[in-house]
């Protein structure tokens, strides 16, 4: 299977580093021209942009605190001037407080709602209506395994992925008669600059957990959201994939295995 994705133009939400990234640089790879989202990492999307043009492909970064609707519309007015045409949203901007539910403040609870469940909204209200008009389109919207499983000191985070994939589900609903797929990628135990911090030795930590025995990588999940995209998902719309190694298909098991 060879995906090809030229003359396709994409947006990639938080992309200056991590999973966001490592999505932004496949899609490239695979063909496409793409709109670098950053909030506040400048560099880190100069960066990434700076790699996709290396590979031949357009690109820039932008700007936009995907929470704040203003700020959207503008990106997509950007968008527009640069691009005539947008055919993939990838919506990975994210962020997380780690705080117990009864010490979590109402800004903390606010801010993480904003940006990976609101945001997840606005991105994909503006592309999906700029889709409709061109006929179709592909919205991947990034999940996680506490779609499935309650993560611990995660209240908002947990609450706002869980969110997203049911967005994902009625978002394909109504969109799916204007040719427009939506499709959810929840990503396992993916080390990054982030999760680097949560343990003295993340990988090794998560590959115990982890049924394939290693702890996944920004291009694991960058190739599950390429596929989804892909003409070769041409039939799949409103699912989640789960990209993790099989660790949220392991149940507690106390016998050893």
């Amino acid at each position: 299977m060879s995906i090809d994705l030229k003359n396709k133009t994409a947006l990639v939400t938080g992309a200056s580093k991590g999973i966001g990234k490592g999505i932004a640089l496949e899609l490239a790879r695979l063909g496409c021209n793409v709109a670098v989202n950053y909030n506040s990492d400048l560099h880190g999307a100069e960066e990434t942009a700076s790699e996709i043009r290396n590979l031949g492909r357009e690109a820039f970064a932008i700007q936009a605190d995907v929470g704040d609707s203003a700020a959207v519309e503008r990106m997509f007015a950007e968008i527009f001037a640069r691009f005539t045409r947008l055919d993939i949203a990838v919506n990975n901007a994210g962020c997380q407080t780690w705080k117990a539910l009864l010490d979590l403040s109402e800004a903390e609870w606010d801010r993480v709602i904003d940006t990976n469940l609101k945001g997840c909204f606005l991105v994909t209200q503006k592309a999906a209506a700029h889709m409709k008009e061109r006929g179709g389109g592909a919205v991947v919207n990034i999940g996680s395994g506490c779609n499935m499983f309650a993560f611990p000191m995660l209240s908002s985070y947990t609450a706002s992925k869980g969110g997203i994939e049911q967005f994902t589900k009625v978002s394909a609903v109504e969109l799916g008669r204007h040719g427009i797929r939506v499709n959810c990628v929840a990503p396992g135990a993916v080390e990054i600059e982030r999760t680097k911090l949560e343990a003295g030795d993340y990988a090794g930590t998560w590959a115990q957990a982890t049924p394939l025995g290693r702890v996944g990588l920004p291009v694991d999940v960058a190739q599950a959201v390429a596929f989804l995209v892909s003409d070769y998902s041409g039939f799949i719309t409103g699912q989640t994939l789960y990209v993790d190694g099989g660790l949220f298909a392991k149940p507690h098991w106390p016998y050893g295995y």
